[in-house]
């Protein structure tokens, strides 16, 4: 008896039932790590007499080599500046602890809302209005087509602190140099201390800076958090790190980086031997080739998702730079959205609304899953969409 289609939540955003097994479009479905990391482990379990212990909390030696050398060539960071962790998330929480309540924060909208969370967790978010969706303590920076997914800094009020991913979740689109020297200026001008989230920097296909360090004097003013989760498939393994420069200093002349050291080592005992491990594996020679091929493949599943959504006369962003879709259905709630596909198509996708006030209208759908479930995506949407896309093209 053939088995009913229906739909499950995933964290990424797009599940297709297909025959006898769920793809979620979303999770990073096809980890192809590398063979090797097999053999370090083994290596590494041959030379040890069992029980490892603890590890430095700032991370593997090695490990943080390679970061430095795999990501920050050329750019003045050094293994030392580098604290290997758990994964991007939880050190945005390890930054929130050591910037404080007392301070003032901005973050894009729409953009991966951990940032805005954290910030209520500690107190520094203000009153919720219930309207608009916003805390009336945080500046949000809007981000959206029609000031090219970059914030207007010269309407911008000054704060503390600026959170900025780039590539950004959910919108896909990665900052130019330029726009980036125009945000470092900002930062210095104003003291502020910018948190760079490049977890999807390795996804980036033209010459935008994949990292805030290839800007001249960032590492006065910025943190770098970044993950394996997004470019290994690291992410039920948790593994990231965390780059804080000896430049960057409080207004009194107190390295950052001396506070952070002390947050990590009494907060983390730090990340598993088995992870970083893995991650050392990642990114020798062969294993970074062979995920290489890996985010190749996602992005050829986002060019197809692309090319899909256009031909429905929608407006679609990203999926050039990142591996998911930022869609535009003007004058829909993303909700509306996001409940029609769910019971027409029995596809998942992400309510851009979750995302921030300025996520209304949108939907985001990302590339991670199998070529096949693509396909299966893709048969469905078209079926629903030959009837219903131009209620919304009219919108526009």
């Amino acid at each position: 008896m053939k088995k009913k289609r229906r739909a499950v939540s995933s964290t990424g955003g797009l599940a297709v039932w297909s025959a006898d097994r769920w793809s979620s479009v979303g999770l990073v479905s096809r980890s192809r790590l590398p063979a090797e990391m097999r053999d370090l482990g083994e290596d590494e379990e041959a030379k040890s007499s069992g029980y490892s212990g603890y590890g430095a909390e700032q991370g593997n030696t090695e490990l943080k080599k390679a970061i430095a050398e795999t990501f920050y060539k050329n750019t003045g960071i050094t293994s030392d500046e580098i604290f290997v962790s758990d994964g991007a998330q939880c050190d945005i929480s390890r930054l929130q602890m050591l910037l404080g309540s007392n301070i003032s924060v901005a973050v894009q909208d729409p953009t991966f809302p951990a940032y805005v969370d954290s910030s209520v967790i500690m107190g520094k978010a203000g009153n919720y209005q219930e309207r608009t969706g916003k805390y009336n303590s945080i500046v949000y920076m809007s981000c959206g087509p029609d000031n090219n997914f970059f914030p207007d800094l010269n309407n911008t009020p000054r704060t503390n602190v600026i959170f900025f991913c780039s590539p950004n979740n959910p919108t896909g689109y990665a900052a130019s140099r330029k726009e980036l020297e125009q945000l470092v200026d900002f930062a210095k001008n104003n003291g502020s201390i910018i948190i760079y989230d490049s977890a999807y920097a390795t996804y980036i296909m033209d010459d935008s800076p994949r990292s805030i360090f290839e800007i001249p004097g960032a590492n006065e003013v910025a943190i770098e958090v970044s993950s394996f989760s997004k470019f290994a498939g690291f992410t039920g393994v948790r593994l990231g790190w965390t780059v804080v420069p000896k430049n960057l200093c409080y207004s009194n002349g107190f390295p950052v980086i001396h506070d952070y050291n002390r947050i990590v080592c009494t907060c983390f005992n730090g990340a598993s031997n088995v992870a970083q491990t893995g991650g050392l594996a990642c990114l020798s020679p062969h294993g970074y080739e062979a995920l290489r091929s890996t985010i190749n493949y996602y992005m050829n599943n986002a060019e197809m998702m692309v090319e899909l959504f256009t031909s429905f006369g929608l407006k679609v962003y990203g999926g050039r730079n990142a591996p998911y879709l930022w869609v535009h259905f003007p004058g829909s709630k993303s909700w509306d959205i996001f409940n029609e596909i769910l019971e027409k198509t029995h596809i998942l996708t992400v309510p851009g609304r979750g995302f921030g006030y300025k996520g209304e209208e949108f939907i985001r759908i990302s590339a991670f899953a199998p070529k096949e479930a693509i396909y299966e995506a893709s048969m469905r949407l078209k079926n629903h969409f030959h009837d219903t896309s131009d209620r919304y093209v009219l919108h526009c």
